[in-house]
């Protein structure tokens, strides 16, 4: 079943998709579209206008996947507890319940309990290796190591690249991070608000090994860099509001010829991110709670 949104812009398509479960897929004019499964309210593919996958789900999704186990990959959103820090779950329920659309939601409560929590888009992006990938916009920040029981320590060099396990949480972050592909030459751009950390999570071979519902080489091929808020924990007082928004784009790097410098023999590359080139995409998400 469709049901149009526009004829000019996008539409809605409701199906199937894995172990029989519910799922939306939104598709623009152009091509670029966007899956979301209601158990869990995750997004599990966003493709841009040529069908290139963005996001990344393992391959045994299909046959290891089973309620309450979270979908491994794509986008799921850890709430109300980001880990296993807390007295609930790892990551949170929000992203093992059945998720609906409330057309006339009631006003929010101005009575009873404070409501504490952390939050986190659990992103998982597609990367043709990840030994050829890096990312920008956090360096010389503070961050918990959590491979070292969350001690705290400050990125030292330039860009973060990868070549051993990593798992941290970058605390006060900039609200735009960049994720460069080298291989594809595309450039993967998050942007946020409300959500003043970043994770940054890749789990290399011997853990990769560990996880049953992961391949043992798909660690070179995903790498997760998620808009969070971990550290200091949001509370909400009756009536109060808060939103969590990201958005995710995605540009190609255009490789232009080689320019020799004849004085010196010196050889130059230069890349230009171009807006409407073949990897150009976007996906907003925005939680309120």
């Amino acid at each position: 079943m469709r049901r149009g949104m526009s004829e000019k812009t996008a539409y809605v398509e409701y199906s199937k998709g894995v172990n029989g479960f519910d799922k939306v897929t939104l598709r623009e004019v152009r091509g670029c579209s966007a899956e979301v499964y209601l158990y869990g309210g995750q997004v599990t593919s966003w493709k841009n206008e040529y069908g290139e996958e963005l996001l990344f789900v393992s391959s045994k999704v299909p046959t290891h996947f089973k309620p309450p186990k979270a979908i491994r990959g794509g986008i799921p959103i850890c709430f109300p507890q980001f880990g296993s820090h807390g007295s609930l779950e790892q990551h949170g329920f929000a992203r093992n319940r059945f998720w609906s659309l409330d057309p006339d939601p009631p006003p929010f409560p101005t009575s009873g309990k404070s409501l504490t929590f952390t939050f986190a888009y659990h992103t998982y992006f597609a990367v043709s290796d990840i030994s050829e990938v890096r990312v920008e916009g956090l360096e010389t920040l503070d961050y918990l190591d959590n491979l070292k029981s969350r001690e705290r320590f400050t990125e030292q060099g330039d860009a973060i690249t990868f070549e051993s396990e990593v798992d941290k949480i970058y605390l006060n972050t900039p609200t735009k991070l960049a994720i460069l592909d080298h291989e594809r030459k595309r450039t993967l751009v998050l942007r946020k608000d409300g959500l003043p950390d970043a994770v940054v999570w890749s789990p290399w071979d011997k853990r990769a090994k560990s996880i049953p519902d992961f391949g043992d080489e798909e660690y070179k091929h995903m790498l997760c860099v998620e808009a969070a808020c971990v550290e200091k924990p949001i509370t909400l007082k009756p009536g109060e509001e808060w939103r969590g928004r990201q958005e995710l784009s995605a540009v190609c790097c255009l490789l232009f010829p080689p320019v020799i410098v004849v004085g010196n023999m010196t050889l130059e590359k230069h890349f230009r991110a171009a807006e409407n080139c073949i990897s150009s995409a976007s996906l907003v998400q925005v939680v309120h709670s």
